[in-house]
């Protein structure tokens, strides 16, 4: 989404939201602690001798489906999951119902009585910058810890979603604690990145555990069944480089990002995902001609891409290509018609060449989509 010639991802931190009162607190801190801790649990994982290997946190996402980092459960042969429902129960998963190892994340499956499964609610919505939130989760093996914050920055990550930068105090075994907003929903995951030995507190949007869907169930066995090596190996070393990159996106450090990026697609130039990356990099640094042609890599592999396309539309716009721009957007409102982005872009794009008929035009195909987007497009229509 765009405003006008600032970057495409802080539109998004501009977000207001729905209604002062939702931002008011629906209750005290230790009123939602206490009604949203039966969904959190501890995790505690184990290889094939017994042996404990992690422990981490996770929650219900629905009766009987957890979520939690898929770093947790890397190399476990048995895990336990443990409520915080004031009876420490603790019960075996059978397995991933699925895995995104882009996200970290992984959705098990545990066996337990249907009478005392729990569920958490999401909000997909971004959160606001300066939004007060709260995390439960298990630092360091202290069972059910709660530490409060607010959420510091936004950030987008093309192909993964949005990064959530929490100042909520976190550490080792927080990894796949539930982020709370102030009305009990989850609105992140918390995943940590060790910077220079510092913990930078981050959490993965909820709108990417939306994603998640249950398929078939795979066994910590077939989770664990070996891959391969990078040595000697372009595909699987384009692979590290590629999870470099979207470590360094994680922490906004674009650099580091574009030169691992660059990397991938030396080693595997047939992968759209690092083209896109290396596009979204370039325009980070204003090098708009040169985002264009890795996004058109990018479509070459993959035609008929929504988000390539919108991308495309994006560094068309900061190079102020107004006209091939449209072009872009025009064809990923095509392709997915039932997406808000490429309206809006379209309706900025209309008035960065004066023309509000247009702009008008595309808020009213906006407006059913995305009532918050809408009103935002209106209110640069209107200033």
């Amino acid at each position: 989404m765009l405003k006008r010639r600032l970057p495409l991802c802080l539109a998004l931190l501009f977000v207001c939201a729905a209604a002062t009162a939702q931002a008011q607190e629906a209750a005290s801190l230790p009123e939602l602690v206490r009604r949203v801790k039966p969904a959190v649990v501890a995790i505690v994982t184990y290889d094939a001798k017994g042996n404990p290997l992690m422990s981490g946190s996770g929650f219900f996402l629905r009766p009987g489906q957890v979520i939690t980092n898929m770093h947790v459960i890397e190399g476990a042969r048995r895990v336990e999951v443990k409520t915080l429902d004031g009876k420490g129960r603790v019960y075996q998963a059978a397995g991933a119902l699925a895995v995104d190892e882009e996200g970290d994340l992984a959705l098990l499956s545990v066996e337990m009585p249907a009478e005392r499964a729990h569920s958490s609610e999401l909000m997909t919505t971004l959160p606001d910058e300066g939004e007060k939130i709260f995390v439960i989760g298990n630092p360091l093996r202290l069972e059910g810890s709660v530490s409060d914050g607010i959420v510091s920055a936004v950030r987008e990550v093309p192909n993964l979603g949005h990064i959530v930068q929490i100042t909520a105090p976190i550490s080792h075994g927080n990894s796949g604690s539930p982020v709370f907003n102030m009305r009990g929903q989850v609105v992140g995951v918390v995943t940590i990145k060790v910077v220079n030995g510092q913990n930078i507190n981050l959490a993965l949007g909820a709108a990417r555990v939306e994603q998640l869907h249950a398929g078939r169930l795979r066994t910590f066995d077939e989770l664990c069944a070996p891959k391969r090596n990078g040595a000697g190996d372009p595909e699987a070393a384009a692979e590290w480089w590629y999870k470099n990159g979207l470590s360094s996106l994680w922490l906004g450090n674009y650099d580091g990002a574009l030169d691992s990026f660059e990397n991938a697609v030396n080693k595997n130039p047939r992968r759209p995902e690092a083209w896109i990356q290396v596009g979204y990099c370039l325009v980070k640094q204003g090098k708009n001609a040169d985002a264009i042609k890795a996004y058109k890599q990018a479509l070459r592999l993959r035609p008929n891409a929504y988000e390539t396309y919108n991308k495309l539309g994006d560094a068309y716009y900061y190079a102020s290509n107004f006209n091939e721009a449209i072009v872009a957007y025009k064809e990923a409102a095509r392709l997915r018609p039932d997406q808000s982005e490429a309206y809006y872009n379209l309706g900025m794009t209309y008035l960065e060449l004066g023309d509000k008929d247009a702009a008008l035009a595309q808020s009213r195909l906006l407006e059913p989509l995305d009532a918050e987007l809408y009103q935002k497009l209106m209110s640069e229509i209107n200033r």
